[in-house]
């Protein structure tokens, strides 16, 4: 006679217990997945929610800085972009997709605004070259934050927070060099202007002050 033998069952967990064992397998998946960010640490930092006025306040002294090194006379940056544009853009400016961005100083006096843009005249433009200057109240465009060529897009997590720092590099620029003016009624008067442009169009430049003063 041939017996044969029994293999044993799997035994199974009792049913109370399965809750409890879930329970511990998701605990020890949570641990695997978690990432431990030391307070005060780089990316700690990094986990921040950014700050765009903050992140002004620290960047425009340096753009103005580099702004008032980089900064060529007016009429002198007119025949340099005339004569050898290239050599004059690496030497005041940074190249942009749509136009370089350029520092440029000038003296001149203020014409009547539209909508916070000043016509100025400046002595010793070529012919048919006009400038303009945005004193506010609304400060446009992102000249402030591109002219220097370091920061850049990849600096921040999105274009929302690109966008968000070049404004409040914007409204930093109005308190420390508008804001102490007075803007709203300077038609006549003689100041003197270093600053930004965008060249789009090279016939009629709008400008965006870093720094303002009475001669």
């Amino acid at each position: 006679m041939t017996t044969t033998a029994m293999k044993p069952s799997a035994r199974r967990l009792p049913a109370w217990m399965l809750p409890g064992v879930a329970g511990v397998l998701l605990l020890v998946a949570m641990a695997l997945s978690t990432h431990v960010v030391v307070i005060g640490s780089s990316a700690d930092q990094r986990e921040e929610a950014f700050s765009p006025d903050a992140f002004a306040a620290g960047a425009f002294p340096k753009i103005a800085a580099w702004v008032d090194s980089h900064a060529a006379d007016a009429a002198d940056l007119a025949r340099g972009l005339a004569s050898d544009r290239d050599a004059t853009v690496a030497k005041h400016g940074t190249p942009g997709s749509i136009g370089p961005e350029l520092a440029v100083r000038f003296t001149g006096t203020l014409g009547e605004p539209q909508r916070g843009i000043y016509p100025v005249s400046v002595a010793g433009l070529p012919d048919g070259q006009h400038i303009r200057v945005q004193m506010g109240p609304a400060i446009n465009g992102t000249d402030l934050r591109d002219v220097t060529g370091t920061i850049a897009f990849g600096q921040f997590r999105n274009q929302i927070d690109y966008q968000n720092a070049a404004a409040a590099i914007n409204r930093e620029m109005k308190k420390q060099v508008l804001a102490p003016l007075g803007t709203a009624s300077l038609s006549g008067k003689t100041l003197t202007v270093t600053g930004v442009l965008q060249m789009i169009n090279p016939t009629s430049w709008l400008v965006t002050p870093v720094a303002v003063k009475m001669p």
